[in-house]
């Protein structure tokens, strides 16, 4: 890592603490600054606040003391969670104290060059296998970010040998100042985490910080077929590498006659892709353009292409059984994401959904179950709401449970070979799960035990 002077002897005020404000904690005191962190949960429950008390930082729990702020005060390192309107940090705006989050951090200690991705969409599958694709290739891909590993922590083990592949959201964007990724990924733009950034506008220009700071000699990789993106890169410096399902491309990324096309080579047809939908096209197209300015394999990349089973809980490939393919797409929360994932199929679907109550209309749905759905079992607070949109729809077969376990035996038993079983539940996990991994996991489990019956 490099050992930069930035803050040394410096006061730094780490706001709270998670995985990435620990290790944000840590990192600072390694580099010598006077670090305080602060965090809303009581000092007896905090074990991450414990841990850094032993290291010689100084903690302050249970509340968010307003003194803690300050003009003393020379920097405010955030977790991506606390928003800007938090009491602390809108004081540090106010005494124009910089307000960063890790991942600057991470940029300023990194000795490997870094690809950073994101978008409302696809953030998590492009990374993966972006990082998939540099396997074997010219650096060691090192994956961090959004995606779990926190980015300074493996900032400090990067050398010039690795390639850092970072998942970013807006949270983690808007708190940073010099970044600047050697190969920017830009997937798309919809509505999202509008409470925390107010509108669509402010939330548009904490995606962009991917690229402002970017140079002549840096790379942008942008989606062509978005209205909102292709006019937001045009501010951009870097050199501009489009990718598009919907057109031909002379220089980029796109779908071209079947086949995917990067660089004026064609890589693997679609359809020999292992990943279904456009969607997911479109994240491979963007995966390789990042991939082979990164210094990958061009046959690494076509096996990646044709084997990678996808993100856990993210539409992914869980298994055949007997003649049905299944997929846990757990990650679908919401009635657009359960769109998306019915769109990614041309065969029959068996769908399992359900879930939390928000008292929100699954109308959105309808043309998708009438031309995509065999069969529809719903099971938990949603069910009957849920079962009677498939009814008006002209599902087939509507059937309900109580527990997502009944829900995919009902599924299996009424499913036929060729078909696809799919759990996409359109709703949060909360009614019967903490979390859409723990129901993920349960599905997984549950269509294991009946492959075993088998």
């Amino acid at each position: 890592m490099k050992l930069v002077n930035k803050f040394k002897d410096k006061k730094v005020l780490v706001l709270g603490l998670a995985k990435s404000g620990t290790e944000a904690a840590k990192l600072l005191n390694h580099l010598g600054a006077q670090v305080t962190v602060n965090d809303r949960k009581p000092y007896e429950e905090n074990e991450q606040a414990k841990e850094l008390e032993k290291e010689g930082i100084e903690v302050v729990c249970g509340s968010h003391p307003e003194e803690l702020v300050s003009e003393e005060l020379n920097y405010l390192v955030k977790n991506p969670g606390v928003r800007y309107d938090h009491p602390l940090v809108a004081k540090a705006k106010g005494l124009n104290i910089p307000i960063y989050t890790e991942v600057e951090l991470a940029y300023l200690i990194s000795e490997a060059e870094m690809i950073g991705i994101t978008g409302s969409n696809g953030k998590t599958t492009t990374t993966t296998y972006v990082g998939e694709m540099l396997k074997g290739g010219r650096r060691n891909p090192l994956i961090a970010g959004n995606i779990g590993k926190v980015a300074c922590k493996v900032a400090r083990e990067a050398t010039p040998k690795d390639e850092m592949v970072v998942e970013l959201s807006s949270f983690q964007l808007m708190g940073t100042e010099t970044f600047a990724p050697k190969i920017a990924v830009l997937l798309n733009f919809v509505e999202a985490h509008l409470d925390y950034h107010g509108s669509m506008d402010d939330y548009i220009e904490a995606k962009s910080h991917i690229f402002r700071n970017q140079t002549s000699g840096d790379y942008l990789i942008y989606n062509a077929d978005d209205p909102l993106v292709s006019k937001v890169v045009k501010e951009a410096k870097a050199q501009l590498i489009p990718f598009s399902v919907e057109k031909n491309l002379e220089n980029g990324a796109c779908l071209s006659e079947g086949w995917l096309t990067v660089f004026n080579e064609k890589l693997i047809q679609a359809k020999d892709m292992s990943l279904p939908g456009d969607h997911n096209v479109a994240n491979a197209l963007a995966a390789a353009a990042a991939a082979i300015l990164g210094g990958a394999d061009i046959e690494q990349i076509r096996h990646v292409l044709k084997t990678f089973e996808g993100v856990e809980h993210r539409l992914q490939f869980i298994g055949d059984v007997e003649g049905r393919k299944v997929y846990n797409n757990s990650k679908a929360t919401n009635v657009p994401a359960t769109i998306t994932a019915l769109k990614a199929f041309n065969q029959p679907v068996v769908l399992i959904a359900g879930g939390l109550d928000r008292g929100l209309s699954f109308d959105a749905l309808k043309p998708l179950l009438s031309e995509k759905v065999s069969a529809l079992i719903t099971y938990g607070e949603t069910k009957d709401k849920l079962a009677e949109t498939g009814r008006q729809s002209g599902v087939p077969f509507v059937d309900s449970a109580d527990t997502l376990n009944e829900a995919t035996s009902k599924a299996y038993s009424c499913s036929n070979k060729g078909d696809v079983i799919l759990l996409s539940p359109a709703c949060a996990s909360w009614d019967q799960f903490k979390t859409f991994e723990e129901r993920g996991k349960a599905f997984t489990e549950q269509v294991e035990l009946i492959k075993q019956q088998k």
